[in-house]
This record gives C-alpha cells, sequence and structure tokens, in this order.
C-alpha cells in the first residue's frame, strides 16, 4: 500500500468498531489489517487513548457547522442539532468513542461547541447558562443519532420484526390495571416506528425548550 496516513488509520478502526465494536479496535488488529507493522501506526497514534481521539476527531470532521448568517438563532441552532446526528448517524460506535475520550481534546469537537455557546449567547442567556444549554443540546444530539432504532442495520428485515413483535407482546402481557399506559402503547413503545419521526421530535423536543426560555427573556 502508499504511504500510511492518520486518516486511513482512523478510518480502518471505525470500519472495525462499527461492525466488531471498540474492544476490537486495537492497534495490533489494525496493523494487520493495513498490511503494516504496529510501529508504523505508533508513528501517528502512542497509544489507544490518541487513536480514540483521533476517531473522534475525524467523526465530527464530517460535520462542518455553518458560518454566521443573518438568519435566526433558531434555525442555525437547528441546523447544528440535525447535522451533528446526520453525522453521527454514520457510525454505530460513534457515541462510544465519545465517551471514552475527553471531548476538550477533540479540536472539531470543540469547534461545534463553541459554536452552540455562541448561538446560545445569541439568543440572550448568560454565560452559565450557555454553558449548560450547549451540554444538554450536543448530549441530546448524540442520544439521538446513537438510537437503536437506527442500527437494526446487521438483521434482516425479518429478525427485526420479530424482535419487535416479542417486545410487543411482552409488554402487552402486562396487567392493564398496573401499567395501563404501557399496555396501551406497546406498539410505539417497542420499537420499528418512524425513524424520521424519532429524529424531528427528539431535535423539536430540545429546540423548544430552548426557545421558550429564550421568550421568556
Amino acid at each position: 500500500m502508499g504511504k500510511l496516513t492518520a486518516q486511513a488509520i482512523v478510518e480502518r478502526a471505525l470500519r472495525v468498531g462499527d461492525t466488531e465494536g471498540l474492544d476490537a479496535v486495537t492497534i495490533r488488529r489494525l496493523a494487520a489489517d493495513l498490511g503494516v507493522t504496529p510501529m508504523a501506526l505508533y508513528w501517528h497514534f502512542k497509544n489507544k487513548e490518541q487513536l480514540l481521539i483521533g476517531m473522534a476527531d475525524h467523526l465530527i470532521a464530517g460535520f462542518v457547522p455553518e458560518p454566521a448568517d443573518d438568519r435566526p438563532w433558531q434555525r442555525r441552532l437547528r441546523d447544528l442539532a440535525e447535522g451533528l446526528i446526520r453525522t453521527l448517524r454514520a457510525h454505530p460506535c460513534a457515541k462510544g468513542v465519545l465517551e471514552q475520550v475527553g471531548q476538550t481534546e477533540v479540536p472539531n469537537f470543540l469547534a461545534v461547541w463553541d459554536h452552540a455557546l455562541g448561538l446560545a449567547r445569541t439568543a440572550g442567556f448568560n454565560r452559565e447558562e450557555s454553558c449548560l444549554i450547549s451540554k444538554y443540546l450536543l448530549q441530546g444530539a448524540i442520544s439521538i443519532a446513537d438510537a437503536p432504532v437506527h442500527f437494526d442495520r446487521s438483521r434482516t428485515p425479518e429478525e427485526v420484526a420479530e424482535i419487535h413483535r416479542v417486545k410487543r407482546l411482552a409488554l402487552e402481557s402486562l396487567p392493564a390495571d398496573r401499567y395501563p399506559h404501557l399496555v396501551e402503547m406497546a406498539g410505539p413503545m417497542s420499537g420499528g416506528g418512524d425513524t424520521g419521526l424519532y429524529d424531528t421530535f427528539g431535535v423539536d423536543l430540545l429546540l423548544s425548550g430552548i426557545e421558550a426560555l429564550a421568550a421568556r427573556r
């Protein structure tokens, strides 16, 4: 192969993480996959911690916040949340990667975070409130992107349908006098619903709270 690059390493690491889990991501495994010695990888990443930081930075690099413009802050904040969700959605291991690194060590995440803070300040929140809003918004977006409803790709449609059927039956069999709402909503609770609605409703829930607080200013 040609010259080994950090990008090639993290892209391979993400493929392994997506299909086999992060425990399978090791320097030795990646070296074997890339046809090089482990020392060739250590030139770019001294240990797995640095590799995870590189993976996280590469993940977020796929999402570039829109530059400042004349649109209302509400629209720009929504674009930030939706863009981050779309970017992370491409990798089932994304949430696990971000949970294992110090996010202040990831330059591209810092850029997104700084953007969210700036938009919160534009909305009229003070510094402490802006910090909280940015944390809730970014963590909410990460959780929405990681929703299991979007990661049934390794199973056949028939297998997915059977999993949802078993979950629905389990909820429907609960005592209705004790758990009336779980029984009533067994269908949507068991999964298999509209994945688009899951995303849009989640973002609406996050943004409507922020907008309601801003309107009180």
